[in-house]
């Protein structure tokens, strides 16, 4: 009986091993394409570097055959973008102002428009509309 209970744990042993075996490989295969993409990845990001930096000198030459201050251009150009971006920071904290306000409304009025208490000092008109 000793042998039995022996054998099953073995083959237990060789399950989970064989198991393990198969994930290592599963995982050493996407570690080798991982690898493969980050240097392609990489090869391209370099071309495309080289590529801007030949273009960059192309428009450099060209700027200054036509007298255009690419350094003005450029600075002109941050600034633009900075007070784009700025502005679209204020509208996004106007929003969520906004809906936190209208959340305190709507709890301050029961939870559901609508219920807000008629004021007594308002105008018959105005009660009806509240």
């Amino acid at each position: 009986m000793g042998f039995g209970d022996t054998a099953k744990k073995i083959q237990t042993l060789a399950d989970k091993a064989e198991r393990t075996y198969q994930k290592i490989n599963e995982l050493r295969s996407e570690v080798e394409e991982t690898q493969t993409t980050v240097v392609d990845t990489s090869e391209r990001v370099q071309r495309l570097e080289n590529e801007m930096a030949e273009q960059r000198a192309v428009l450099d030459a060209v700027a200054t055959e036509v007298g255009v201050d690419l350094e003005s251009v450029s600075t002109e150009a941050h600034i633009t973008e900075a007070e784009r971006a700025a502005a679209e920071d204020a509208a996004a904290e106007d929003a969520v102002e906004s809906a936190g306000d209208d959340a305190e409304s709507a709890e301050s009025d029961g939870g559901e428009p609508g219920n807000a208490e008629p004021d007594d000092d308002a105008e018959p008109a105005e009660r009806d509309a509240a």
